[in-house]
């Protein structure tokens, strides 16, 4: 008769009742299924296969840089390196798919190869400069002691723990065939303990199960470090992922320009230089009949002299849309007032800001707000509107809200949508938030940059 039987690990902690797809509740706590579900599998799945994949990782880069350190006093080590590098590389790409797979863990690739100049020399240098190349490398060597690990516990603790759990069902192979009572405890020459009575065999399984409900947990747990690993190793690098956003933003900036100068190209072309032609027409005119009929020239001058201040308005008008003085001069609080006040419903405008940012910044935030309020005018019909700036530790906050009937989209490829673009060129956030039937909140962050000496 048994003893002591050992304690088990006990149930692991986690969500009584997780959501299922859908948002359906699974009726059986997220413990006691774990041991039958799918992700459960797939992670055992990931951890036995790692093993042999570690070991060919292993072998090839240790082999191959090997081989081409030793060949460096000769013109053949450079290449067979740069090869080793380039594999470590592919290797790297299967390692994203058996993760992708088994761990639905999506991960980007690398950057890619950078030459500088062409034929295999130039590849060469690219693998030898690349950071991704000597990353997938440290990912081979440092994978093997891990996977090593992690195939020694999970086999070790599934094999135990299906094996006590499902002890009810084979324990009388033991005295049938092995000629013993059951499972042995503990033998000497004197007396030996056997789990053979009903009792034992029930708190065998039940240990055996105690097991099983934590093995989910402890693979899922060692494949987190698998996870970190496959993404720190074989992704993009951060600096890569900064450099990458930081070129389309660059583009976004470009195009912004080239837009800005197109449209004030346009508005010079059909709007005041337009005008400026009429008016030079009609000044001719009037210089040809100033003899003839002095009082038809007299009215000509004066209707051009309306045409001058027309152009001249078009003129200030356009200048306010390259950069407003006021803005320059007075800041936010004032040149936003002055949108405020031409805005066709309205609205209440209040900044709270101790200094000023930097100019570039103080402008976006300038035109942001003038867009919004135009977009309040055009299709919200509302019939009030609020402006409020404020700084949040070292982001500018702007929020415009106004009771119109909503449905504003940033997905729609509406002005919103070029918005959003214009400020995630300068690390800007905008969030809409427009239900059908108002209100609409569009809130835009801005970084903060002190304003320099002016």
């Amino acid at each position: 008769m048994a003893t002591e039987y050992g304690q088990g690990y006990g149930l692991p902690t986690g969500p009584g009742h997780a959501q299922g797809v859908g948002g359906r509740r699974h009726r059986m706590p997220a413990a006691l299924r774990a041991p039958v579900e799918g992700r459960a599998w797939r992670e055992l799945a990931y951890v036995l296969l790692s093993l042999p994949m570690s070991i060919l990782l292993f072998t090839y880069a240790v082999t191959m840089v090997s081989l081409g350190a030793g060949l460096l006093v000769t013109f053949l080590g450079v290449p067979v390196l740069a090869a080793a590098l380039a594999g470590c590389r592919g290797i790297g790409a299967v390692e994203r798919a058996r993760a992708r797979g088994l761990l639905g863990l999506d991960v980007g690739e690398p950057e890619p190869l950078r030459l500088k100049r062409q034929g295999f020399m130039g590849w060469i240098g690219a693998v030898l400069k690349s950071g991704a190349s000597w990353r997938a490398l440290l990912y081979s060597v440092l994978q093997l002691p891990w996977a090593v690990l992690s195939f020694a516990v999970t086999v070790t603790f599934w094999s135990v723990g299906w094996t006590l759990v499902t002890y009810p069902l084979w324990f009388w192979v033991l005295p049938m065939y092995a000629g013993q009572d059951g499972i042995q405890l503990y033998g000497d020459e004197q007396h030996a303990i056997y789990l053979d009575n009903p009792f034992e065999i029930a708190v065998t399984a039940g240990v055996g199960l105690l097991f099983t409900l934590a093995t989910p947990w402890l693979v899922r747990a060692l494949t987190t470090v698998d996870r970190g690993m496959v993404h720190g190793l074989l992704g993009p690098s951060r600096l890569a992922t900064r450099v990458v956003e930081l070129e389309s933003d660059r583009g976004v900036v470009v195009d912004t320009a080239a837009a800005d100068l197109r449209r004030i190209e346009r508005d010079l072309h059909d709007g005041a230089q337009a005008r400026l032609v009429n008016l030079a027409m009609d000044l001719g005119l009037a210089k040809e009949k100033l003899r003839e009929d002095p009082r038809a020239a007299a009215r000509m001058v004066d209707e051009a002299h309306g045409e001058v201040k027309t152009a001249l308005q078009e003129l200030r008008d356009l200048a306010r849309g390259i950069h407003p003085a006021v803005l320059t001069d007075r800041g936010l609080d004032a040149a936003l007032s002055s949108v405020a006040s031409r805005c066709t419903v309205p609205v209440q405008v209040e900044v709270d800001l101790s200094e000023r940012p930097a100019p570039a910044i103080e402008g976006i935030a300038y035109f942001t707000v003038s867009e919004l309020l135009q977009n309040v005018s055009k299709h919200s019909r509302a019939t009030w509107a609020a402006v409020e700036v404020w700084r949040s530790e070292d982001r500018l906050m702007l929020q415009v809200v106004d009771n119109g009937v909503g449905g504003a989209d940033l997905s729609r490829g509406s002005g919103l949508a070029g918005l959003a673009e214009r400020l995630d060129a300068v690390d800007g956030i905008l969030v809409v938030d427009s239900p059908e039937g108002g209100p609409t909140r569009v809130t835009a962050e801005l970084p903060w940059r002190a304003e320099r000496a002016r």
